[in-house]
């Protein structure tokens, strides 16, 4: 239970360290555009225009991508449940959060299993994208820390959750 512990004390302190810069224009303008990058509206925006915009090999990959975020999204939810995780910013004293933060539980970004189970289709089909797509999911899953939402082990869960889906979910139709 010790390690636990340690481990708990160490995501604090790496969310602290992300949040403490909360006050800084130019990271708060950044981090709160791209943390929409890994929400239901615009995940589900563009894989739907990307379904309907593309053919053949592209299109089962676009199809691939919108199967695996709403398969995604079941696990999450299920998972919120089993671990009822209060979020960072009721937890950990002066962590800065938007206004109207969030108030289901915390365990494990439904932001970042979003973003990652849309663009790992698109990385197995064009392993080039990866090199924008990772990132980009990276930097969803970093903005939910840096907003006090989530935990670092909230988005690692979301992120290989969210590959997994996504991995499974273009195998089933590409493969």
């Amino acid at each position: 239970m010790r390690w636990i512990e340690t481990f708990y004390g160490f995501e604090c302190w790496l969310l602290q360290q992300l949040n403490r810069h909360f006050d800084k224009r130019p990271l708060n303008l950044f981090f709160r555009i791209v943390t929409n990058l890994g929400g239901a509206d615009l995940t589900i925006a563009a894989t739907f225009l990307l379904i309907l915009c593309s053919f053949g090999e592209p299109k089962l990959t676009a199809i691939a991508s919108a199967l695996a975020l709403s398969a995604s999204h079941i696990p999450v939810h299920i998972m919120k449940q089993l671990f009822p995780r209060k979020r960072p910013y009721l937890m950990i004293e002066k962590t800065k959060c938007p206004a109207n933060p969030l108030q289901d539980h915390s365990f494990p970004s439904g932001h970042t299993t979003a973003i990652f189970s849309v663009v790992t289709p698109y990385c197995l089909y064009i392993p080039q994208l990866a090199l924008v797509l990772i990132p980009m999911g990276l930097c969803v899953g970093l903005s939910r820390v840096y907003l006090g939402l989530h935990y670092p082990s909230d988005v690692l869960a979301g992120a290989i959750l969210g590959t997994v889906t996504g991995l499974l979910c273009f195998c089933l139709l590409c493969w």
